[in-house]
């Protein structure tokens, strides 16, 4: 039971970010800031955060994501489909009822990351027609990536099953 919830909150926690993942290179090339954020870069990203209303999008992509996840950890298993379907309404009432804490704790990173003026900038963005399409449709975008890495996986497993087929002959 342990495993099928550290497996749900893990991929939880990546797509929760989802929205800001164009913007991670840039933040990976920034120079990083102290590591307690100045309260303007952290109230500018507050402000990105009611922007982008994470917590929203993270609602829409919880049931397409716990359905998905399902496959993977049930794997045909009836006792861990029995177990799956016991935890996840419990585990989606604590991830909704926690979504503001998560919200929090990415508002520190963007912080870290990017000064208040470049929060300003990101900002600005998103307020534009452009940005907020980019925001609308991050979750069909968020389930179609997750498909897309799907479909990879299971390529990248045939292509090693079949290495593996090819030397043990």
């Amino acid at each position: 039971m342990r495993h099928v919830i550290v497996a749900v909150f893990a991929a939880l926690t990546l797509l929760a970010v989802s929205p800001a993942a164009w913007a991670q290179t840039a933040a990976q090339t920034a120079p990083q800031s102290a590591s307690t954020p100045s309260p303007e870069a952290l109230a500018a990203a507050h402000e990105l955060m009611a922007v982008m209303k994470p917590a929203d999008q993270f609602k829409a992509i919880l049931p397409v994501l716990i359905q998905n996840l399902k496959q993977a950890v049930v794997q045909g298993r009836p006792e861990m489909e029995k177990q799956y379907d016991a935890m996840m309404p419990v585990f989606n009432e604590s991830a909704q009822k926690r979504v503001n804490e998560l919200i929090d704790t990415i508002a520190v990173i963007y912080a870290s990351n990017f000064t208040a003026d470049e929060l300003r900038d990101v900002i600005a963005f998103y307020r534009t027609p452009t940005g907020q399409k980019f925001l609308a449709r991050q979750p069909t975008i968020a389930q179609q990536s997750m498909a897309a890495g799907q479909e990879l996986g299971r390529a990248v497993m045939g292509d090693v099953q079949q290495q593996m087929n090819g030397h043990a002959n």
